[in-house]
């Protein structure tokens, strides 16, 4: 005899829960009980739901699974830096950040397994793309970080990014459903301002989230400010140009008013000149932006280095002169491979915290 598949009850929306429930007898009042379970309090099995009777728990088992994300390892840098393994139920991995900071503590999580893009200085970039995740598997990832940065520092979580592995605007709709749940009174009631998607560059789905009208935050991963270096590093570029890019960026102020980051990794003899900063300004110019200089995060696939510390100096001098808000960041967890650009999804020796 044939096993049913059990359902994935984390896809299930209230509604479609309600009526799950009640067409099992179950009384309206107790899906909502569930569905707290689910979300706000993020249980990790149907036994774990304590106000709920032990039959409908049991009912619950047999036709649903939760399909929880679990930590398999974890990696603790010398800066506070937490690099996480994470399984997905199907023995996936994926990687994500807790990033402590006296001001913050940031979540870094990922959006896909692997990655169809293929950035030459992200190591994500050298694997194959096996799957998006769904939205409840991103949710795990944060809740996973936010009890660790509970745990191990006594801080509760202010931010996310999405710069883990993988490009969230590929998995679209996942990111905005997960994006939804953990802003959601219902789920982890976070501002939509403390969350950051980030993007390598997908014209069309920039210009989407602007007609969504999103309320989080949009960072592009830039890297150069002309199409031949960009195309060199960054495909993408060959089919979203910077003319494309810059109107599709326009586009999204215009709709939702949200600034965006520009996010630049300067590489040693590859663009650090000031002729590359004055790039940078022309393509920034008229946007409504803030530019992030980040420190390369050397990788073994890749030959780039980070610029010297002088280079980045005068880089951000330039475009401080041009009045432009510029924000040098320095590396976190680089000792563990957990800085940004590093994330490969492979596993690793657990070091005591």
């Amino acid at each position: 005899m044939r096993l049913e598949k059990k359902v994935a009850i984390r896809n299930l929306s209230f509604d479609q829960l309600k009526a799950e429930m009640l067409a099992a007898g179950e009384p309206a009042f107790r899906a909502k009980q569930v569905y707290e379970w689910i979300w706000k309090k993020a249980a990790r099995s149907f036994d774990a739901m304590g106000n709920v009777p032990k039959t409908t728990r049991e009912w619950l088992s047999e036709k649903f699974s939760l399909q929880i994300v679990t930590t398999a390892e974890a990696q603790y840098s010398s800066d506070r830096t937490i690099k996480s393994s994470f399984q997905l139920h199907d023995n996936n991995l994926v990687e994500g950040v807790l990033i402590p900071t006296r001001e913050r503590v940031t979540a870094c999580v990922s959006s896909q397994v692997g990655c169809s893009l293929t950035c030459s200085f992200c190591a994500t970039g050298y694997m194959d793309r096996k799957r998006n995740l769904e939205s409840f598997e991103i949710y795990d990832q944060v809740v996973l970080i936010r009890d660790q940065a509970q745990e191990k520092y006594g801080q509760a979580l202010t931010n996310i990014v999405y710069m883990g592995m993988g490009e969230p605007l590929l998995n679209y709709a996942n990111v905005l459903k997960s994006i939804e749940q953990i802003t959601s009174p219902e789920g982890l009631g976070m501002s939509p301002r403390r969350i950051t998607v980030s993007t390598a560059g997908i014209a069309k789905m920039i210009q989407k989230l602007g007609d969504d009208q999103v309320k989080f935050n949009l960072a592009l991963s830039l890297h150069a400010a002309n199409d031949t270096k960009r195309n060199q590093i960054m495909p993408i570029n060959e089919s979203n140009t910077l003319d494309v890019l810059k109107a599709a960026l326009l586009y999204f102020f215009e709709k939702t008013g949200n600034e965006i980051t520009l996010e630049y990794i300067v590489f040693n003899k590859f663009n650090d000149t000031i002729e590359d900063a004055r790039e940078l300004y022309e393509f920034a110019k008229g946007i409504p932006c803030k530019i992030n200089l980040i420190e390369y995060n050397p990788i073994a696939q890749s030959s780039f280095v980070n610029a010297e510390a002088d280079a980045i100096a005068k880089f951000s001098a330039f475009l401080e002169s041009k009045r432009m808000i510029v924000n040098i960041r320095r590396s976190r967890g680089r000792d563990i491979d957990a800085a940004c650009g590093q994330l490969a999804g492979k596993k690793a020796p657990v070091v005591d915290a």
